[in-house]
């Protein structure tokens, strides 16, 4: 238990410095179960639509995880609270072959951050929505800890 604490500490630490995000939060599970009545939400304020943004998965998970991926659809409603996109997704957690886990972490929490959209284009100013439903066969699903959003202005090219 003071391991998973601590993983808990450290991961906060190392995903809350995006300097370049407009948006970021997560919603924690009960007992680490994620079920599927469970749709969590995110309401973010666009402020610009002439920019591409690009929208980030963020999925805490303990490492007792039972599969090696993660479907879950992600929603997108606009300002008048219609539907303006859905996917489903598909989020690599551990490799396959060796089992590892992907993401950072430490102990025996794990973050990983997943591309959902890379210059999505928010249609005109306005508050938008993002749900996050699990796609999976088990429910609940367990140790899924939390999971989130990170909406981020595209860094630059390197030079």
């Amino acid at each position: 238990m003071k391991n998973l604490f601590l993983g808990f500490i450290l991961c906060m630490a190392v995903l809350s410095c995006d300097s370049n995000a407009i948006y970021k939060s997560f919603t924690d599970f009960k007992d680490m179960k994620w079920y599927i009545k469970d749709v969590p939400s995110f309401t973010f304020e666009v402020t610009d639509e002439t920019i591409d943004y690009d929208i980030f998965l963020l999925i805490r998970n303990a490492s007792q995880y039972p599969y090696n991926n993660l479907y879950l659809t992600r929603y997108i409603y606009g300002p008048d609270a219609k539907l303006i996109s859905n996917r489903l997704e598909q989020v690599i957690l551990f490799d396959p072959k060796t089992g590892k886990p992907l993401g950072k972490g430490l102990g025996d929490i794990f973050d990983s951050k997943i591309i959902s959209s890379r210059g999505f284009r928010f249609p005109k100013k306005g508050k938008y929505t993002i749900k996050l439903k699990q796609y999976m066969r088990q429910d609940p699903l367990p140790y899924i800890m939390s999971v989130g959003v990170s909406i981020e202005k595209p860094l630059p090219p390197k030079p």
